[in-house]
Formats: C-alpha cells, sequence, structure tokens
C-alpha cells in the first residue's frame, strides 16, 4: 500500500539565519527538534561557516549533508520585495524555491516577515483559488482563540475573509482538535447591522458558507473565547496581535512595583510566582513556535524575531504537525468546494 502523508518522513528546511540571535537560537532549536523528531528529516539553510562555528561551539552533532548553504542574508531592515528581488542567493529566496520545487515539505523562519510572506506567496505561490494568504496565530482567552489574519494583508476584501474563515477553521480543526470550530467577526458590534461595508458584505457571506459562523463579535470577545477563529482585516488583526504582546511585560511590572513596595508584598509575589508562571504559560509565545502563513501552496511558518531556540524548536514541530495532517491539502480542497459553490 501507498504511504498516507502521515506515514512519510517530513522534510524540514529551518532558515538558521533568521532571527536577533541567529544562528546561535536557530541551530540549538534544530538540534532540539530533531531529537523530538525522530522520524522527520531537519535541514538548515544559511551561511555554512557560521552554522558549523555554532554546532562546535556548543557541543552539538547534527549531519552536515542537511546543511545547505546560502551566502546572503535578508537583514530585518531590509525592505522585502528588494530584498528578494536582489538577494537572489539568501536563506529565504533559496529557502521558499526548495518549497516550490518540492525538495522540502517545510519551511519556517524568525527572518524578517515582510519577506517571508512575500517570497512564500511570489515563490511558492498561492494554492490555486486563494485570493489572498493569511496568517494566523493562538491568542490566549477564557476557551481557545485563533486570530486570523494578523498581518498578511490589509484592506482585505469580503470574499478574502471568506477564506480566512474557511482557512482558519480548518487549521483550529486539525491542529488543535477543536471540532467543527465557530467563527465570529470583528466589528464594532454584535448586532448585524454594525460594522463597515466590509464587514457588512463579510457578514452576508459568512452566513451562507458552511463554516460554523455565530456572527459579529466585539474585541472583548476575543479574551473570553466566544469564537475559535476570529476574522478580521490584517490591520485590525496585527494592532490586537500586539497589544496583546504587550500584556504579558504590563503584568510583571505590575508586579514588579507592587512587590517593591514592601518586605511583605515581595515575599507575597514571591511565594506565588511559580503559580502566576504556570497559569500564564499560554501567553508565553516560545510555547507556540512561529505562525503559519496559509493559503500559500507548501507550508510556510513565520516565527518572532526574538526567538528563543525553544521557539525555534516548536516552530519547527508546528511545521511537522502541519504536514501530517495535510493542512496544505486540505485547504486546497475546501477552496474548490468554494469556487464550486460561486
Amino acid at each position: 500500500m501507498p504511504e498516507t502523508v502521515s506515514q512519510k518522513k517530513c522534510r524540514i528546511l529551518l532558515d538558521a539565519m533568521g532571527g536577533d540571535y541567529a544562528p546561535l537560537n536557530c541551530v540549538v532549536g534544530a538540534v532540539q527538534a530533531q531529537r523530538s523528531l525522530p522520524n522527520s528529516e531537519i535541514m538548515m539553510i544559511g551561511k555554512k561557516e557560521e552554522i558549523l562555528a555554532v554546532l562546535q561551539s556548543e557541543g552539538l552533532t547534527f549531519p552536515e549533508s542537511q546543511i545547505i548553504h546560502a551566502s546572503e542574508v535578508i537583514e530585518m531592515c531590509d525592505v522585502p520585495t528588494q530584498a528578494i528581488k536582489n538577494k537572489k542567493d539568501s536563506s529565504i529566496v533559496v529557502g521558499c524555491k526548495m518549497v516550490k520545487e518540492r525538495q522540502v515539505d517545510a519551511f519556517v523562519s524568525a527572518g524578517n516577515t515582510g519577506a517571508m510572506m512575500a517570497a512564500s506567496t511570489l515563490i511558492i505561490g498561492r494554492i490555486k483559488g486563494v485570493g489572498r494568504p493569511t496568517m494566523g496565530t493562538f491568542f490566549p482567552s477564557q476557551s481557545f482563540t485563533t486570530i486570523f489574519d494578523v498581518g498578511a494583508s490589509v484592506d482585505s476584501k469580503p470574499r478574502h475573509l471568506v477564506e480566512y474563515a474557511l482557512m482558519g477553521s480548518i487549521f483550529a480543526r486539525e491542529i488543535y482538535g477543536i471540532e467543527n470550530p465557530k467563527v465570529g467577526l470583528l466589528s464594532v458590534g454584535e448586532e448585524e447591522t454594525k460594522g463597515n461595508e466590509v464587514v457588512l458584505e463579510t457578514h452576508a457571506m459568512l452566513k451562507k458558507s458552511n463554516v460554523n459562523f455565530i456572527g459579529n463579535i466585539e474585541g472583548r470577545d476575543i479574551l473570553k473565547g466566544t469564537a475559535h477563529v476570529v476574522v478580521c482585516d490584517g490591520f485590525v488583526g496585527n494592532i490586537v496581535l500586539k497589544f496583546g504582546e504587550g500584556v504579558l511585560p504590563l503584568l510583571k511590572h505590575l508586579l514588579k512595583e507592587f512587590a517593591e513596595t514592601s518586605l511583605w508584598n515581595k515575599i507575597r509575589v514571591g511565594i506565588s510566582k511559580g503559580v502566576l508562571k504556570g497559569a500564564l504559560k499560554s501567553m508565553d509565545y516560545q510555547q507556540h513556535g512561529g505562525v503559519p502563513l496559509l493559503g500559500v501552496d507548501g507550508i510556510s511558518l513565520i516565527g518572532h524575531g526574538s526567538s528563543t531556540a525553544l521557539a525555534i524548536k516548536n516552530m519547527i514541530i508546528r511545521a511537522d504537525e502541519m504536514y501530517r495532517h495535510d493542512i496544505v491539502g486540505k485547504i486546497r480542497n475546501s477552496i474548490n468546494e468554494l469556487e464550486k459553490e460561486g
């Protein structure tokens, strides 16, 4: 019998030059991921001599045959489209080409987010029928929440938002095991008549779609976990995401301030530190690795620029999960059905 996707060895390529602490955190994370994924093949791409130097300095072993040399690096400050055009031997450009040519099954990078999105869209290409790819992420809440889109596209049209709902539902179901995920449309009010023209038209289209649409939701509903998949334009979603990223540092700051008011308060904070750390674990981006770019014809994951080795490891593991669950294939089939329904 032919092998199913879940039985095949997943080939995951890591951009070893991506991120503020590359290549150190990338190399360490890749080695850790390989230990966790013995049935997958982890590969690294970047300046080979720098990768080998890290392996030597950290006392780590990794097959040299699985290290691909790329002479250029797209820096965080580079303009994405220009960098893709001018740095053709960069780790991001070569990595996306390898996905396109099916030399690898997934590409992950904590490098320049704009360059990763542009290269994935232009080089790997979109799934037929997808208007715009979407970038989504897990968001801490009282239940379970993901948000699509968080910055891949701004000024999205209603059709694009419907696609985000569809792709986000597949991701929530397959990766997080949420059966029939509830989809909410982010707006300025719960009423069907609230919102701008794009939201109003999207609402009408989602009502007719085959996703589990529960209607409009407001900003406070994100933290309540009212919807499993929150749909919004990337401009709005990115602001929500960045606002959310600032909550944990604020809590730490407030606790520090409180502890400094007295010795007794310092003791109280110290006693509760372990409990708080466990309770707030879901807010730690390291646990979730990177965010998927859904709608491209291959697996592309984008990590936080300040990714630790743990975040890199978890990003690679998430890529493996996406491959095992055939996320790209399931999105392709669903988009085809959407096309047939008009």
